[in-house]
């Protein structure tokens, strides 16, 4: 993408699309490719248990993006907006409070997490034979926390600050670092799962240099400045009041993980844990092109919302949503014809690939509609209707999950198969929920004047 943003209001939108999307899209995958690739190295190099372990961790590791994307999300999507107004000065403000709130935010909870991490463990669903994998994973990282933050947060606004490709070659370089090391430290160092975790850590730390290398240089569009390294109340409630949405989505992924483990242990054991596991790795590799996807779309949509482009804005929107319900309808049918190729993929335990054939089958049911559902909620994030976009992210995790999770499984002694079944019909009333909105709010618009079609 060339270095001037304000070509967003004159370039075609399925050109820009291509241009910003796709780089976030191989950012994304190739990011999902290697958590896939790392649970495999887990899972044949340390065991099912570990697997397990892993699994007990995804609600730790949602926090730490939840924490990062409340941060680096927000500042993207006002930086779009302030770049569409023309008013440079402002967005490299919204750069540099991003950066300390980075460094604050990451020191505070890798400290405090560290001190309770055990409690916390236990808490979300550990046992006897699960919690020392989750515990060596987690202290790693904790340990390189702010590495995490800053990286997160800097490169959601490299990308929106026009450099998608250079946003998407940072999240390559992490990968290829992690997967070339993952295997020595795991097999040939033979340091297990602490292994994969310093892998990682290492991988983080090639890619935040490669950013700040980006942030560094006076010709980047919108680079770091003597006299801005101040917080600003202002910018800070901007930032925050956008990035609420992703975090209060992440927050709630982390508690309905918490709630899911608890409710595979009490049907299935440590293992369906495990199960939940790989099932979770696969359907994120998919719903992070989507998320890829809108990403791309937010500084096009944030621009031209800004410059008062509705047009634009809906081509863009129309577009994306396709492209999101045929990535996921693509990720349905390879999950309903061939859930055993998927699963024995991390693992050569029966009884533990057994559990994942059923639970992906149920859990991508709906997987169609996630594409749509996820699009919507991140065009009101990125016009910055923070509160419409807060509560649909919450109503799938909090309205309409948690309750049939205690629900579904005492319907005619369904046990585990409610556990998962959970997840689809979860995953429906969200995307009828998110239609009814986008639907409210395009109407309100018109009303005021606003250029949209049917």
């Amino acid at each position: 993408m060339a270095q001037n943003p304000h070509v967003l209001e004159t370039e075609p939108i399925g050109k820009l699309l291509l241009q910003y999307s796709l780089p976030a899209i191989i950012a994304m995958t190739v990011t999902s490719v290697y958590n896939v690739i790392d649970s495999i190295f887990i899972g044949h190099g340390v065991g099912a248990l570990a697997i397990s372990g892993l699994a007990l961790t995804f609600p730790l590791m949602n926090l730490i993006i939840a924490f990062s994307t409340l941060i680096g999300v927000g500042g993207a999507a006002i930086s779009s907006i302030y770049l569409g107004q023309k008013d440079d000065r402002k967005a490299t403000e919204v750069l540099h409070n991003v950066l300390i709130l980075s460094l604050i935010s990451g020191f505070c909870f890798g400290g405090v997490t560290w001190y309770f991490l055990d409690y916390i463990l236990i808490f979300f669903g550990a046992s006897d034979g699960t919690l020392s994998y989750a515990r060596s994973f987690m202290q790693v990282l904790l340990l390189a926390n702010p590495v995490s933050f800053l990286f997160i947060s800097l490169n959601n606004v490299m990308r929106a600050t026009g450099y998608p490709r250079k946003a998407m070659l940072s999240s390559i370089l992490t990968v290829g670092v992690n997967v070339i090391l993952a295997p020595v430290f795991i097999f040939q160092m033979n340091w297990g799962i602490k292994g994969a975790a310093l892998a990682t850590v290492f991988a983080q730390i090639c890619g935040l240099v490669w950013v700040l290398s980006h942030f560094l240089k006076a010709s980047s569009y919108i680079h770091f400045r003597r006299g801005y390294y101040k917080l600003r109340k202002n910018i800070i409630v901007s930032i925050l009041s956008i990035g609420m949405a992703p975090f209060l989505l992440n927050v709630c992924a982390s508690v309905i993980v918490v709630i899911l483990n608890h409710s595979f242990k009490t049907y299935g054991g440590d293992l369906a844990i495990g199960a939940y596991g790989i099932v979770n790795r696969m359907a994120t590799l998919f719903v992070m092109v989507v998320i890829g996807l809108s990403q791309g779309m937010q500084p096009i949509v944030g621009y031209n919302f800004g410059a008062r482009h509705f047009d634009r804005v809906e081509q863009a929107l129309r577009k994306i949503i396709s492209a999101a319900v045929t990535v996921m309808s693509i990720g349905w049918l390879m999950g309903e014809l061939f859930p055993g190729y998927i699963v024995a993929m991390f693992s050569d335990d029966y009884e533990l690939n057994e559990l994942a054939k059923v639970g992906l089958r149920i859990t991508i049911l709906a997987f169609p509609m996630v594409g749509a559902q996820i699009v919507i909620t991140n065009f009101f994030q990125s016009v910055g209707k923070a509160k419409i976009s807060i509560l649909l992210s919450l109503a799938r995790q909090l309205l309409f999950l948690i309750p049939l999770l205690y629900i579904l499984p005492n319907i005619g002694h369904l046990d585990i198969y409610g556990v998962w079944g959970s997840i689809p019909v979860s995953d429906i009333l969200a995307f009828v929920t998110a239609v009814f909105a986008l639907r409210w709010y395009l109407r309100r618009l018109r009303h005021q004047g606003a250029v949209f079609r049917e």
